[in-house]
């Protein structure tokens, strides 16, 4: 087992691979390897694998190189790594080492035969494959010319069928031709009838423009004094209400001889400015000229719906006044109390219902108090509050106070 060429091929390949990864490091490299030394790493093993194990016959560059092999990264898990740096270095017991790898490779040389073997085996068996392959293609050759053959009948087949399909297709165009005949016949007739029906229509509606005119010249008469008597009524209804204004006359109910009347009962008569304690007065009053209704909104809900939600009450109001507005045309606001809230929520309203939330800090009540005070005195101003302080102050301010439950059964909510 001393001589390079008792070792098994794997591990002699292993030991050139080795010597020429560290060729350009032994000192002094052998002549024959100098050009060698200068090749690249992959190139050294590749081309100078026979000059390198020549070399190693010398027993001086041997040793040399197992100096700078043992300078190299070991893989201890490795036998023929083990075996080929024992073989170079032949420190004690390195025979044994080597000779146990290379009973190991015989073996596995033995098992390369064996998968030969069966290489050749299966080789054999691929041939015979292909044979068969070989005979199914022929099979296969048949079978598509006679595949052919019943294309070619077919084919004719389908040519024939296109005959009578184009037959088939002449005598529908000519059903079609027929039938656009027809239609164009019934087309014609169609606006000749409708030339006729045209022509009645505007004799008809010359009779009915002279009818119209008729009736215009005989309702001419009497629809010019109506205009004039209207105009002069109109005229006399705008000045009692400028007048009213100017004057500031306070709305008053009742009769002159309501308070003799209570007088000889004994009882004290009502005030002549009371405001109205029913519903079909307040729509009434809503309904007068420019009239501006003031509501103390969660006065109302609360009255209303006590169980639901703020932001519930908020628009179930505001949503069952649209038609009471839309009836009465009163200009109409809605305060909510917020002055302890810095939310302020954007609701829709109907057309002609203002929301307004009071200012944070200030109650719905003052609000209440100022759109009074800002009315001209005169204006048809209502308050629905059950506040009574509220009332007693926009009373003072000229304005008509209404229970809550009189709105509530104008609503219906």
């Amino acid at each position: 087992m001393t001589g390079p060429a008792a070792l098994p091929e794997r591990l002699r390949l292993r030991v050139v691979a080795m010597v020429s990864a560290v060729l350009p490091s032994v000192t002094p490299v052998p002549p024959a390897l100098r050009k060698v030394a200068g090749f690249a790493p992959a190139r050294r093993a590749r081309l100078g694998a026979a000059a390198i194990w020549s070399a190693l016959e010398d027993g001086a560059f041997r040793e040399h190189a197992a100096v700078q092999v043992a300078a190299l990264p070991a893989a201890p898990d490795d036998p023929i790594d083990v075996a080929a740096r024992a073989w170079l270095a032949r420190e004690e017991g390195w025979e044994a080492v080597v000779a146990d790898v290379a009973d190991s490779l015989d073996r596995d040389e033995v098992r390369d035969e064996q998968v030969q073997a069966e290489h050749a085996r299966l080789t054999a068996q691929v041939a015979a494959l292909q044979a068969e392959l070989t005979s199914v293609r022929a099979e296969h050759r048949e079978e598509l010319a006679r595949a052919k053959a019943d294309h070619t009948v077919l084919r004719r087949r389908l040519g024939e069928a296109r005959g009578v399909l184009r037959a088939a297709e002449e005598a529908r165009d000519a059903a079609y031709a027929a039938r656009d005949e027809a239609i164009a016949a019934a087309e014609g007739a169609t606006r000749a009838a409708e030339a006729d029906v045209r022509r009645l229509r505007a004799q008809l509606d010359e009779a009915e423009s002279g009818l119209a005119a008729s009736r215009r010249d005989a309702r001419s008469d009497r629809d010019a004094a109506t205009v004039r008597a209207r105009l002069l009524l109109d005229a006399v209804v705008d000045a009692a209400t400028g007048l009213r204004r100017e004057l500031a006359l306070p709305a008053v109910t009742g009769s002159p001889g309501d308070a003799v009347e209570s007088a000889l009962a004994g009882v004290a008569g009502p005030p002549a400015s009371s405001a109205p304690a029913t519903p079909a007065l307040l729509e009434q009053t809503l309904g007068m000229p420019r009239a501006r209704l003031v509501i103390d909104g969660y006065n109302v809900t609360k009255e209303r719906w006590p169980t639901a939600s703020l932001e519930a009450q908020r628009s179930r109001l505001v949503a069952a006044l649209g038609a009471l507005v839309a009836r009465t045309g009163a200009e109409t606001t809605v305060v909510f109390d917020a002055a302890e809230s810095t939310v302020r929520t954007a609701m829709p309203a109907p057309r002609g219902v203002r929301v307004v939330f009071s200012p944070p800090g200030v109650i719905a009540d003052d609000v209440i108090r100022q759109l009074v005070a800002a009315e001209p005195r005169g204006r048809v101003v209502v308050v629905v509050t059950g506040d009574r302080a509220v009332a007693r102050d926009v009373t003072r301010e000229g304005a008509r106070t209404m229970p809550v439950s009189a709105l509530l059964a104008l609503i219906g909510s």
